[in-house]
């Protein structure tokens, strides 16, 4: 099974995506990593992907997804996946993908993207926020977690344990 935690840029997809997979045994990996370098350069640039821009970076990840189900692996996927039809495109046709969303307001998704260093792996500037919350359509088959809440990532977790039925 893929779990792809999504959101916008603060939300904590790495961080609760990286506590999700230890609990559950499971390997994680970063949607970061399959973004081109022109990609990257163009968001450190303050400069928003297009769906152009994104479409390399999301067959990468489909591709990642089939490999991982090919060989019996349990991965949680963190990724973005803004769009219904990039979640489609992610999720394939009868696999075993579930998506959590973690949903988060745009006050403290700037305040968490402001607090991040460039040097610790971050590429995404505040300045960016506003396109992806225009970008955003919220799935309607997700679990959501709502990360205004002052809940425990222990409690979230199980939020998402009990909903999926791991």
């Amino acid at each position: 099974m893929v779990i792809i935690v999504l959101g916008v840029s603060g939300a904590g997809k790495s961080r609760f995506g990286c506590a999700l997979a230890a609990d559950l045994g499971w390997r994680f990996a970063d949607g970061d990593d399959f973004h081109a370098p022109e990609a990257v350069a163009k968001m450190r640039n303050a400069q928003p992907l297009d769906d152009a821009d994104r479409a390399p970076w999301l067959v990468r990840m489909r591709l990642g997804i089939e490999g991982w189900l090919a060989r019996g692996e349990s991965v949680v996927l963190a990724c973005s996946a803004l769009k219904e039809n990039y979640r489609r495109l992610l999720r394939g046709s009868d696999e075993p993908v579930e998506f959590v969303y973690l949903k988060i307001s745009p006050e403290l998704a700037t305040e968490r993207v402001r607090g991040r260093a460039v040097s610790d792996g971050h590429f995404m500037p505040p300045e960016l926020l506003k396109s992806q919350f225009e970008t955003l359509e919220e799935p309607e088959q997700a679990v959501v977690i709502d990360m205004d809440r002052l809940e425990t990532i222990s409690r979230q977790i199980a939020q998402v344990r009990y909903a999926l039925a791991l």
